[in-house]
């Protein structure tokens, strides 16, 4: 399985923040938020991923992560001239997706659980396409989502203003190889944009949409607002100081999955600059029970 992350658009909601930089290269406290659906991914076992961002930005996201051979990974890069729709992503990714399944996750949300990696593997040879539904208390401002109590998907609507379901569709998606034909099907909305709801509803009525409900315990932040980005930084801090480890710390977690050598990961952590960042790693290696932590 290969993973695509949609790190363009013109991140209008956070200006002037995003006056000069793009939004997935901003802090979320103490990373910048493309680790965070690159480390979903990860946690998925998707070792090869494709970056879209907009040609402005394409080489400070080279710079920032390379080509992955620090993270054990194959990372590739591809713009998008214009924010034309989630669903463009897939017609840019064409030739890198080739026969395989892929996943696609926005370059604004946040994912985080017990176990969320494992259970994100099991659609590595899914068939059709696969959403999830997470329970909001404002599904007015999403895609929402509304199934029985079998999970038969009986409606999917963007931003209702009566809302059907509390069941909101975060930014994380599954297909398999068919969503490169299934994308130029999509005509644009009359925003101009392709629009995701349009290519699952592809699928829908092929009765080949799945829907699978994230678990209670699962965080899913979208960071696309002030408040918003705000919020997702106050949960990474509280988080990380209370339990003693950092979410979607990159090198720490392709160590883990095995994908770097401790050798390797003490050669990264000798090469950055002192930080707070640097001394983790450090402090990484020099407990007794390591990687099994």
């Amino acid at each position: 399985m290969k993973g695509i992350i949609l790190a363009g658009g013109a991140g209008s909601r956070l200006h002037p923040l995003t006056s000069v930089v793009n939004k997935q290269l901003l802090p979320v406290y103490d990373k910048p938020m493309i680790y965070y659906p690159l480390a979903t991914l990860m946690a998925a076992g998707i070792q090869e991923v494709l970056i879209i961002t907009s040609p402005k930005y394409l080489e400070s996201f080279e710079q920032m992560l390379g080509n992955g051979s620090n993270f054990g990974m194959s990372i590739q890069y591809k713009t998008q001239s214009l924010p034309n729709g989630i669903v463009e992503a897939f017609l840019i990714g064409e030739s890198f997706i080739g026969k395989e399944n892929v996943a696609l996750i926005l370059g604004d949300n946040i994912f985080h659980g017990s176990g969320l990696g494992r259970k994100l593997e099991a659609f590595a040879a899914s068939k059709g396409a696969n959403i999830f539904a997470y329970r909001v208390s404002n599904p007015e401002e999403y895609g929402v989502i509304e199934f029985d109590k079998d999970f038969k998907i009986l409606s999917l609507e963007e931003k209702p203003l009566n809302p059907k379901s509390n069941y909101a569709i975060p930014g994380l998606y599954f297909f398999e190889p068919s969503v490169k034909e299934a994308a130029r099907e999509v005509e644009k909305s009359t925003r101009g944009e392709l629009e995701i709801l349009s290519l699952l509803k592809i699928y829908y009525h092929a009765k080949n949409l799945s829907v699978t409900l994230l678990p209670r315990g699962t965080v899913w932040l979208d960071t696309g607002s002030p408040k918003a980005l705000s919020d997702a930084s106050m949960f990474v801090q509280i988080i990380e100081e209370r339990q003693g480890h950092k979410i979607a710390c990159l090198e720490e977690l392709a160590w883990r999955l095995g994908w770097i050598t401790e050798h390797k990961l003490r050669n990264l952590a000798d090469s950055y600059p002192n930080s707070s960042y640097k001394a983790y790693l450090i402090k990484l290696l020099d407990q007794p029970i390591g990687k099994n932590w």
